[in-house]
């Protein structure tokens, strides 16, 4: 088994120290240090988190009431353009993830950054609903799809020692995006129009954070841990993994259905909100606690999650992932006040914390980091399809006469089923060499 799956280093000094060989470092001094040194980087993995916000589907759905009104679109209409725009964006996130490998992070983050804007734009003047399925396609492949992939490999390249403390603190960007952005986008959209909130977007990602990426990201990287003339940590077999060598083998297909339920059941929920509400008999106002709920159970999942896969090694978590959205979305279906909504949404949050940990921690382990860009952009991709089919599939079987209630009893015995599965791939995973 791999280091980096068993074992829980500090930096000190430049070099990687286990802790349990050197208990004279206390824990929380260790992680005090850990944030002073490593500040530059910790923030460029926030606000690359907090930049992606911005083309998640749940900020985007703050604005869908809006633009079915000016097109003319029904429920699935708009989740079928959204779905297929989002499949397009993965597609090309498959094509082009490796780009996190041979693109200096310096030059490929303020690039994106600039399309990311360019697309926002779009929304705000594009009339035609072919240019609003081009600018949801740019949206998602820079939001959802590229900014999420860069901050996630940057993690997984940047830190071994400490991974999994290192991607909790780094998704906290998505917390803040989480608890602050949907207010205000309210506000904003209110007062001067859904386009001119995305003139806003643009704004924000022209103004606030290509300079910051540009200032974070003016001085190189050295991942903790890696000493001489290793290029990386290695991983299962105590090799660096390319992708045809990943897709060969049985653990990254087995991976596939955990990587796909919180997305398609997230957005699901996200994206037919409004709906829910509406069949439920629930005002908007007492659900919207839902949403720092959610972020700040996300949080303390991720947190929990990241410090058991620096101390247990990350496939421990496998098995755990699904059960919290499994009972959450259970709640939805039965609940009948908002405060089940409320509660329902906490726990889709804590599934989202620690599958956020799990997929930044996980594939570099296993696969090692020379090529964990290559390697994870196929798993971004599988990420970005499964957003794309919650709001389209949802909203078909919405407009067929089943509402999202109706729905919920199967998803949540799927992710009974899936927690069961993922015991036994963590069974095999740590018997691995």
């Amino acid at each position: 088994m791999p280091e980096g799956l068993t074992r829980t280093l500090v930096k000190r000094r430049g070099q990687a120290y286990d802790l349990r060989e050197h208990p004279s470092i206390p824990e929380p001094a260790a992680m005090v240090r850990f944030l002073a040194e490593n500040r530059r980087w910790l923030s460029t993995g926030v606000l690359l988190a907090l930049g992606a916000c911005l083309g998640h589907t749940w900020f985007i759905a703050l604005f869908a009431g809006e633009i079915r009104a000016e097109y003319g679109l029904s429920d699935g209409q708009w989740g079928l353009l959204y779905t297929a725009a989002t499949l397009a964006s993965a597609a090309l996130l498959f094509g082009r993830g490796g780009w996190a490998d041979t693109v200096p992070l310096s030059r490929l983050a303020p690039i994106l950054a600039m399309v990311f804007a360019g697309a926002a734009l779009l929304m705000a003047f594009g009339q035609t609903i072919w240019l609003l399925g081009v600018a949801v396609f740019l949206l998602r492949f820079c939001g959802q799809g590229m900014f999420s992939h860069m901050q996630q490999t940057a993690m997984a390249r940047w830190f071994v020692a400490t991974r999994g403390r290192a991607m909790a603190i780094a998704n906290l960007g998505y917390t803040t995006g989480q608890i602050l952005l949907p207010l205000p986008a309210v506000l904003v959209m209110g007062w001067i129009g859904w386009r001119g909130g995305w003139i806003v977007v643009a704004a924000i990602l022209l103004v606030v954070i290509l300079p910051l990426l540009v200032w974070l990201l003016r001085q190189d990287r050295t991942p903790q841990g890696a000493t001489g003339g290793i290029p990386g940590a290695p991983g299962l077999g105590g090799r660096h993994w390319q992708r045809r060598d990943a897709l060969r083998h049985w653990l990254f297909w087995a991976l596939v259905p955990l990587m796909l339920t919180p997305g398609y059941i997230g957005t699901v929920v996200f994206f037919h909100q409004v709906h829910v509400a509406e069949v439920k008999g629930w005002s908007l106002v007492a659900m919207a606690p839902a949403y720092p709920a959610w972020a700040l159970s996300e949080v303390a999942a991720a947190f929990a999650a990241g410090w058991v896969a620096d101390r247990f090694g990350p496939a421990r978590l496998l098995p755990l992932a699904a059960l919290p959205m499994g009972l959450g979305i259970a709640m939805i279906g039965m609940g009948d006040s908002p405060l089940a909504w409320i509660v329902a949404i906490g726990l889709i949050g804590v599934t989202q914390g620690i599958a956020n940990t799990i997929w930044g921690t996980l594939l570099p382990a296993t696969y090692g980091t020379d090529h964990i860009g290559s390697v994870r952009a196929v798993a971004s991709a599988v990420l970005v399809v499964s957003t794309a089919l919650g709001p389209g599939m949802g909203g078909v079987i919405i407009d067929a006469g089943i509402p999202v209630p109706d729905q919920a009893g199967v998803m949540a015995i799927w992710c009974l089923g899936l927690s069961l599965a993922m015991l036994a791939v963590m069974r095999r995973i740590l018997r691995a060499p």
